[in-house]
């Protein structure tokens, strides 16, 4: 898995999101938030340090994977390959 592959599922992601139903403004700005910082990870070559109250990458993704699977399930599968790829990179 590479970065590459991952730029794809998140192209991919933003394709879906721009061409299905409505997403609140909610969900894309904690989609939006997750890709910058997916972008800052994959620039510096480390995990993102957080605060103690801050939720890790992988947490927030579940999170918005869960909202997606009630919400949006046609966006559901993407944003799972993105967290897969995520984890397989070691992010």
């Amino acid at each position: 898995m590479d970065k590459q592959e991952l730029a794809s599922l998140l192209k991919k992601l933003q394709t879906e999101l721009e061409s299905g139903q409505p997403v609140d403004e909610q969900l894309k700005q904690q989609l939006q938030t997750l890709d910058q910082d997916i972008q800052k990870v994959l620039a510096q070559g480390s995990p993102l340090t957080r605060e103690a109250d801050d939720a890790t990458l992988e947490d927030r993704a579940q999170q918005i994977e869960a909202r997606f699977a009630a919400e949006h399930p046609y966006l559901a599968n993407t944003l799972r390959d993105v967290m897969d790829t995520l984890g397989k990179m070691g992010i």
